[in-house]
């Protein structure tokens, strides 16, 4: 923190509490005419170390003694932060993160951006939401990782001037995947029918309900080819990347310093490394804060009923049995 922030905190914080004393002894003192006892100090002594705490918040959003904003994608990522009865809550939540990636622009304090990718990928759109937000941002972005970028992760790089990683860093797996769980012959090895309406041949595609018949493969099979040749378009382009190189990968995952030979990693080093990398980029020491998402009270309330859910759920489970004991069984 440089000394003309400390000392602009200090005249700030000093001036407010100044304030709040005068303001104690206007309302305890002046206005009731009734002598100045022991309860009209404490009282004005309260309301000056309100006044206190208050400018002392208002100094350091004047003062800011940062320099650099750090943002982190970390676990799978999704819209909403997933959570549901088979995966636990948590992981990246898209719009949060785009959120303090806008914050930290608005930030006038805020001279670069570091990103920090440790995640096995997730999402599409999500994670195309968050490399744009990173391609706004109007200053040096730089992101690094130091186990594990893959998937959605290298795409959000993508949206970044520089990556970073370690040497074992897990980096690349630039493919698309999708799941389908068919419970067609188990719903009728129990007995369960279900029937639904549709309009449209393709609409019900996919459904776990329903047998996966070639056209069903070759239909959704194709959107995957169409992700996947935007996924090497984002990445050839926001990379420098040749295309051939970026689909010769296959999707692999290679450690950093092989991804550094390959182009698909700027350079190698740790936080400290990237952290002197933007001082000489902005030509100045720099000090990073970590922007965190501004969750509101009842969305704090809802995440943490959802991870005391899971977690007793998953306590049940380990009384019930065992993981290798864990499965379905007719």
């Amino acid at each position: 923190m440089s000394a003309t922030t400390r000392l602009g905190r200090l005249v700030v914080t000093v001036l407010g509490t100044v304030f709040g004393v005068l303001v104690g002894l206007f309302l305890f003192q002046v206005l009731p005419d009734t002598g100045f006892g022991t309860v009209e100090v404490l009282l004005t002594l309260a309301t000056a170390l309100a006044f206190a705490v208050v400018s002392g918040r208002f100094a350091r959003n004047a003062f800011p003694a940062y320099n650099v904003a750090e943002v982190a994608v970390e676990g799978p990522i999704t819209r909403d932060g997933g959570g549901s009865l088979v995966s636990p809550p948590g992981g990246a939540t898209a719009d949060e993160i785009v959120e303090q990636i806008d914050r930290a622009d608005d930030d006038s304090a805020v001279d670069a951006l570091l990103v920090k990718l440790n995640t096995p990928g997730g999402e599409v759109i999500p994670s195309d939401d968050i490399r744009l937000a990173a391609e706004r941002f109007d200053g040096p972005t730089v992101a690094y990782s130091n186990d594990l970028c893959a998937s959605g992760g290298y795409w959000i790089a993508s949206g970044c001037d520089e990556l970073w990683a370690r040497d074992g860093t897990l980096v690349g797996s630039i493919g698309v995947r999708m799941g389908n769980l068919n419970l067609k012959e188990l719903g009728d090895r129990v007995g369960v029918d279900y029937n639904e309406l549709t309009a449209g041949e393709y609409k019900n595609a996919g459904s776990p309900f329903e047998e996966f018949t070639a056209d069903d493969r070759e239909y959704l099979q194709g959107l995957v080819d169409s992700w996947y040749d935007e996924f090497v378009d984002v990445v050839a382009e926001g990379r420098d990347l040749d295309d051939e190189l970026v689909r010769d990968t296959e999707a692999r995952v290679y450690l950093g310093r092989d991804a550094h030979e390959l182009g698909l990693v700027d350079d190698l080093g740790t936080r400290d490394d990237v952290e002197a990398h933007v001082e000489s980029l902005l030509g100045e020491s720099v000090s990073v804060e970590e922007f965190r998402p501004h969750r509101r009270l009842r969305a704090r309330t809802m995440l943490g009923a959802t991870r005391v859910a899971y977690a007793a759920g998953a306590g049940v489970a380990s009384v019930l049995g065992g993981d290798d004991e864990v499965e379905l069984k007719l």
